[in-house]
């Protein structure tokens, strides 16, 4: 602490600044903040004199490139200290909160992963130029050393720890195709390595990165698989799709671009980290007891089941090793708990309808203080369905304004309950006759919450004996 002490004071002149401790995760580093008056920059204590010199020396490269990086103020003469520009405390990760609880990310959260992705492309072909890679630590490149490495990491740290018997002659030979997979492409770019949401601070919402010293010359979709498909990023395939797309349009500045040929290397790349992060959330987590990657585990392994729907035919015994694993009765409660809402509409003199799902019931909404056009003869033989019962309902308002005050209610229940994992929501409306009002109520709830939340919704219009599943 004294040398970071004194880098600081060297550097401004302060003496005796205020030091708070900034947390970490998977780093061995230490972070602090230290101010004084209106000063304020972090200092760091690194336990490799390799990794503090990569990331130092990559810090000031990319930042004479032109990127959002962390300038780096001081260092100590032994290397192990050194202080940095502080970017805040607005990481990415927690920014999009939100989104990645529930699935559903709002305009601005999008926003953020598209201004990210974009400037991935600029970091991994700008951030290469001119780039000495042999100041890369522990890794100058992306070979077949590191990819084996990777890929027995995962092995030894996570499928071994299963308990399951295994050929590893067979296994190593599937390791062997994926790794000449992997390494057909032959570039000088930057690979990051670790590029995913905690690793981006925003300053005015523009990303800003850090903790790039693991990078090294490699191919670009590792990062790509990495961001999109970090653990707990919780992104739909949609989201996926819009985000792939805006990164090659930003690689496409600089190189043309086979979108086809792109996405095929992008899923095995998808697959070897997916791997990877398993491996590390093993070795993290079950040997060194560190409860973040413990908690990690059943996303990736949410990620690996969605991959394998597909499957991987080019690497049988893996693909069906990785099938069997994820089956395992010890994951069954890792499985991605999908949220089901069930929409009614009913009519009161018949009762409530009955919770199928055991749970006792949600919302029940009463529609009959809104004015009834089953009042009116010309509307007997027609529903709530119907071009001239919508007209006369949204003519008149009533519901409208009705429904106005319902959508924020169901949307908090339904986003709590997906944050909570909960399987089930049921919402129901009634009216006299379960025809006009409720059939009108019902149908428009469940279309916004499908549209909203991407959720299954099955509607019911019991007393019309019409059913529909909104997937």
């Amino acid at each position: 602490m004294k040398q970071l002490i004194g880098l600081f004071s060297d550097f401004t002149g302060k003496k005796n600044p205020s030091i708070e401790v900034l947390p970490t995760s998977g780093s061995n580093r230490k972070y602090y903040r230290l101010q004084s008056n209106n000063i304020s920059l972090i200092g760091v204590h690194g336990e490799s004199v390799d990794e503090n010199r990569a990331f130092i020396c990559l810090a000031r490269h990319f930042l004479g490139r032109g990127l959002n990086v962390p300038e780096v103020l001081a260092v100590s003469d032994d290397e192990m200290f050194y202080i940095q520009q502080d970017l805040g405390d607005t990481i990415l990760f927690d920014t999009i909160k939100g989104g990645r609880l529930t699935g559903v990310f709002s305009h601005q959260e999008k926003e953020l992963l598209h201004k990210t992705i974009y400037s991935l492309a600029d970091f991994q072909i700008k951030g290469a130029q001119e780039l000495d890679f042999s100041i890369c630590y522990p890794l100058s490149e992306f070979n077949l050393r590191s990819v084996m490495w990777d890929l027995n990491y995962f092995k030894y740290s996570f499928l071994k720890t299963t308990g399951m018997d295994f050929r590893e002659d067979l296994l190593e030979n599937d390791f062997e195709k994926l790794a000449s997979t992997l390494l057909e492409d032959k570039s000088d770019t930057f690979m990051y390595r670790d590029f995913q949401s905690r690793n981006v601070m925003l300053v005015d919402s523009s990303p800003y990165f850090i903790d790039f010293q693991g990078g090294r010359k490699g191919p670009i979709h590792y990062d790509v698989a990495s961001f999109l498909w970090q653990a707990k990023a919780n992104f739909s395939s949609d989201l996926r799709e819009e985000l792939i797309k805006t990164y090659i349009t930003s690689l496409g500045k600089y190189k043309q671009v086979d979108e086809s040929e792109f996405k095929y290397r992008l899923r095995q790349f998808v697959l070897f980290r997916t791997l990877q992060v398993l491996g590390a959330y093993g070795f993290r987590g079950y040997f060194e007891k560190k409860p973040h990657f413990i908690q990690s585990v059943p996303f990736a392994l949410n990620n690996l089941r969605e991959l394998l729907r597909e499957g991987f035919s080019e690497y049988p015994y893996l693909d069906t090793l990785l099938r069997e694993m994820v089956d395992l009765q010890q994951f069954a409660d890792t499985r991605k708990r999908e949220l089901e809402v069930k929409v009614y509409s009913f009519a009161y003199k018949k009762g409530i309808p009955n919770d199928v799902s055991g749970n006792g019931g949600g919302y029940v909404f009463d529609c009959r203080a809104i004015n009834n056009p089953g009042k009116f003869e010309r509307y007997s033989n027609v529903t709530g369905l119907d071009e001239s019962v919508i007209k006369f309902l949204e003519d008149d308002g009533e519901i409208v304004d009705f429904l106005e005050n319902i959508y924020p209610l169901v949307d908090m229940h339904v986003k709590r309950y997906m944050e909570r994992n909960f399987t089930n929501l049921m919402i129901s409306f009634g009216c006299t006759g379960g025809q006009h009002r409720s059939v009108y109520a019902a149908q428009h709830v469940a279309e916004h919450i499908h549209k909203k939340f991407g959720v299954k919704v099955s509607l019911v219009h019991r007393e019309q004996n019409i059913e529909h599943e909104f997937k």
